[in-house]
């Protein structure tokens, strides 16, 4: 079975960095409240093709205009929420990791991402480079098509 991802947009994360604090404080949260500690992103549609997914899969961030980074999916658990709402929960390992760069236009919801449409990991060297670079001189690079 070939592995699949999902990609969607990271909405009000500016950067790779707000992503990693927003998980941090959610799992800082599920802590104080004694609910299960996990990173989880809710959707209003649940994935049918769940088994490809789950055979390696990830969730690829996209941050202004950018996939950046990806997380990836451990379990997909659909529910109905308290107004009666299917809901669904894509369950993430809490650990981002980066990629290279690779644009996308804005859409709603989320897409499937096959293994070989998606953009590699960073790696050492060039990448650390970049990584080192402020997120605003990442971005400004970016919108020169430097990067």
């Amino acid at each position: 079975m070939a592995t699949l991802n999902l990609v969607k947009l990271c909405v009000g994360c500016d950067s790779v960095e707000d992503l990693e604090a927003w998980i941090a404080s959610s799992l800082d949260e599920c802590r104080r409240s004694g609910e299960p500690i996990e990173d989880y992103h809710t959707t209003r549609m649940t994935p049918t093709r769940g088994a490809e997914l789950l055979a390696g899969g990830s969730l690829y961030w996209v941050i202004k205009g950018n996939v950046q980074c990806r997380q990836r999916l451990l379990e997909i658990r659909p529910f109905t929420d308290g107004e009666g709402i299917s809901r669904c929960r894509l369950v993430l390992e809490p650990t981002v990791i980066r990629t290279d760069w690779q644009p996308r236009r804005a859409f709603q919801g989320w897409r499937y991402l096959k293994a070989a449409d998606a953009p590699a990991d960073l790696g050492d060297g060039a990448a650390a480079a970049l990584m080192a670079m402020p997120p605003k001189l990442r971005r400004e690079l970016a919108d020169l098509g430097l990067l």
